[in-house]
C-alpha cells in the first residue's frame, strides 16, 4: 500500500538538521505499518521497540538519560550493533515508557547522528498533560487515513490518481463516471488502512463495514481504558452525537443535542480528549474573512467532523444500497458524508486550521474557509446535482476573494467569480488554473 508520507519520511532521513521524529495520528491509521515499511525499504536494519507490548522495557529511560547506556541496552535487546548510518531506531507507543518523551531530547542533543522515530496512538493526549516534553528537540509528522488518491492507488488505479493530482480537465472529464464511482466507494469505505486493504483484495462491502464496526468498538474501549474515569461518559456522549449533529441543516455543534440542558463546561474536556487523540476535527466559525483567520474565530460556534468518512457512515449506519442508488450517498443525511470527505481531504495538505463563515443572523453560511499563504479561499460544498449557492455568491460579492472554490459533482468550470472543482479533485485546490 502506497502512502504519500513516504516522501516526507525520506526528506526527514536526508535532512541536515534531522531531529528525532514523532509520528502522531489516531489508532489504526497505519503508523506502525508506515514506520516498519520505511525501515525495511530505507535502512539496512531496524531496532523496533513497542513499549505497550514489551512491558519489561518501560523503565529503559527511568534510571538516567545516558546515551551510551541506552544504546548499549538497545543493542543487547536487538542482538546487533547499532550503526548510526544504517540503523533506524523505533520507539512505538512511547507514551507507555517512563521518561520516553524526555529521552528524545537527549537523542537530539547527545546522539544526533542516530535516526530515531517515535509513535503513539494516544500520544497527542499525553502532549497536553504534565509530561516533560522536548520542545524544539523533535520533528513531527501527522498521519491520517488514506486520501482519495491513495485509495485509488490501493485499488490499482494509479493512473486515475495521477490524472486528478495533475489534472488536464478535458481528459479528466472523459473519466468522470469512473471517478465518481470510485468516490462513491470511498465515501462508504473511507481511508482506514485495514478496511481499504481488505476491500482492495476482496471488494466486499459488507465485510468492510464489519471491520469499520470493529475499529469503532476499539475506539470506545480506548475511552474506558485511557481517559479519566470522570469524563468517559461525556466522551461517549459527544462521540455518539456526531452523526446526529451533522445531520442537521445547520451543522453547528449544539450541546443541547447531546442531552437536554447540557452546557459547554460539561463537555469541553471530552471534546478536547477526542481532538487530542485525532478522532475528530473541529471547525470554528469566523465572523470575517481577513488575515489572519484565527483572529476572527468565534470559539463558541463550531462544527465537529469525524476523522474518517467511512467510519462516520458506519456510525450512522448508512445502508449499502446508497452506493448503487445514483448519487444518494452524496446527499445522505443532509450531505454530511460529502462535507466530511471534503474537510478530510483538505486537512491532508493544509497545515492551518479550517474554518467556516456565517453571518450574525445565521442566514448565510459558507462551508469552509482556509488561509493559504497570502490568500483566503472560501469553499462551498454541493452534494447534489443542483449547484446554486446563494450564500456563497453573497459572500463572494461582499468580500471579493481573489480565489473562490465551489466543489460539486459537476465538471471543472471557471467562472469570473469562482472555480468549480469536481469533488473527486478537491485536493488540486492549490494548483494554478487558467
Amino acid at each position: 500500500m502506497y502512502r504519500d508520507k513516504f516522501k516526507e519520511l525520506n526528506e526527514w532521513k536526508l535532512g541536515d538538521k534531522r531531529k528525532p521524529l514523532i509520528i502522531l495520528g489516531a489508532r489504526q491509521v497505519g503508523k506502525t505499518w508506515l514506520i516498519q515499511e520505511f525501515g525495511k525499504q530505507e535502512y539496512k536494519q531496524m531496532v523496533y521497540i513497542n513499549f505497550e507490548k514489551m512491558k519489561v522495557l518501560r523503565d529503559l529511560f527511568e534510571v538516567d538519560f545516558d546515551m551510551q547506556r541506552i544504546l548499549t541496552s538497545l543493542s543487547v535487546i536487538a542482538r546487533t550493533a547499532i550503526n548510526p548510518e544504517d540503523t533506524l531506531i523505533v520507539f512505538d507507543e512511547i507514551q507507555e515508557a517512563v521518561g520516553g518523551l524526555t529521552a528524545l531530547k537527549y537523542f537530539c542533543e547527545d546522539a544526533p547522528q542516530y535516526h530515531v522515530i517515535a509513535a503513539g496512538s494516544l500520544l497527542g493526549m499525553n502532549l497536553h498533560q504534565n509530561t516533560s516534553f522536548p520542545v524544539g528537540k523533535v520533528d513531527f509528522l501527522y498521519l491520517k487515513p488514506l486520501s482519495f488518491t491513495e485509495f485509488l492507488k490501493a485499488l490499482d488505479e494509479g493512473q486515475l490518481a495521477n490524472l486528478i493530482e495533475n489534472p488536464d480537465w478535458k481528459i479528466v472529464s472523459i473519466f468522470k463516471d469512473k471517478l465518481l464511482n470510485y468516490l462513491r466507494y470511498y465515501l462508504f469505505i473511507g481511508g482506514m488502512p485495514e478496511v481499504v486493504s481488505h476491500f482492495a483484495e476482496h471488494r466486499n462491502f459488507r465485510y468492510a463495514r464489519q471491520l469499520q464496526q470493529k475499529i469503532l468498538t476499539s475506539y470506545q474501549h480506548d475511552f474506558s481504558k485511557h481517559a479519566p474515569k470522570e469524563i468517559v461518559p461525556r466522551i461517549n456522549m459527544v462521540w455518539k452525537s456526531i452523526p446526529s449533529q451533522l445531520s442537521k441543516e445547520n451543522k453547528k455543534f449544539i450541546y443541547g443535542a447531546i442531552k437536554e440542558g447540557a452546557r459547554a463546561k460539561e463537555f469541553e474536556l471530552a471534546i478536547q480528549w477526542l481532538l487530542d487523540c485525532g478522532l475528530i476535527h473541529q471547525c470554528f466559525r469566523i465572523s470575517k474573512p481577513d488575515m489572519p483567520l484565527a483572529a476572527y474565530q468565534d470559539l463558541s460556534a463550531f462544527k465537529l467532523y469525524h476523522n474518517d468518512v467511512g467510519l462516520l457512515g458506519a456510525m450512522a449506519k448508512i445502508p449499502l444500497k446508497t452506493i448503487i442508488d445514483g448519487n444518494a450517498i452524496f446527499t445522505e443525511f443532509k450531505g454530511a458524508l460529502t462535507e466530511n470527505f471534503v474537510i478530510q481531504q483538505l486537512l491532508l495538505n493544509h497545515d492551518s486550521a479550517i474554518y467556516y463563515w456565517a453571518n450574525e443572523s445565521s442566514t448565510a453560511e459558507v462551508d469552509f474557509v482556509i488561509q493559504n499563504e497570502d490568500e483566503i479561499i472560501p469553499i462551498e460544498v454541493k452534494s447534489g446535482t443542483s449547484i446554486r449557492a446563494v450564500s456563497f455568491k453573497f459572500f463572494c460579492e461582499k468580500y471579493k476573494p481573489a480565489k473562490a472554490i465551489r466543489t460539486s459533482l459537476a465538471d471543472y468550470q471557471q467562472e469570473s467569480w469562482m472555480t468549480n472543482l469536481p469533488l473527486y479533485a478537491i485536493n488540486s485546490i492549490n494548483k494554478k488554473y487558467p
